[in-house]
């Protein structure tokens, strides 16, 4: 295949994929790494599909964001760092965060710790809250929000 049919290919298809949901420049420059692409092309292609606005950081940003969120329960730090290992830019990745409702934002924490409550074993309360924490953490809100939420529980 010649250089100018795989460039024009791969325009195509990028184009299509970007049509169909949102991407961001880091996704797409990996799908035409992937597909054999040079570089030059690369970066030509991602040029085009930012002029033609089929790539825009913002709105895949807040897409990422409200999915997230909402679907997987994700909190602000997880989703931050996903962001970020997409070389999206932190004022773009906070403008972003900033649309997450904070009373929405402590509701779905507090159920979700409660969930978890029902399910997990714990010795004493010591443990349990230590459980409880360490579950919290690795969904990624913050340590302040989960500290307040579980000072509450009884002792």
């Amino acid at each position: 295949m010649s250089e100018d049919t795989l460039f024009k290919t791969a325009l195509t298809r990028a184009m299509r994929l970007c049509s169909q949901s949102e991407y961001c420049t880091g996704d797409i420059r990996n799908k035409l790494h992937s597909w054999g692409v040079s570089e030059n092309d690369i970066e030509k292609i991602v040029i085009l599909l930012l002029e033609d606005k089929f790539i825009n950081e913002e709105r895949f940003t807040r897409a990422f964001v409200k999915d997230k969120f909402t679907m997987n329960k994700w909190g602000k730090i997880k989703i931050s760092s996903h962001l970020r290992a997409k070389n999206i830019s932190g004022d773009i990745i906070s403008a972003a965060l900033d649309t997450i409702d904070n009373d929405l934002y402590k509701k779905i924490l507090s159920d979700m710790i409660s969930n978890h409550r029902r399910i997990v074993k714990a010795k004493n309360q010591y443990d349990l809250k230590a459980k409880l924490l360490r579950y919290g953490l690795s969904r990624g809100f913050e340590s302040s929000l989960l500290y307040d939420l579980l000072h509450d529980i009884e002792e």
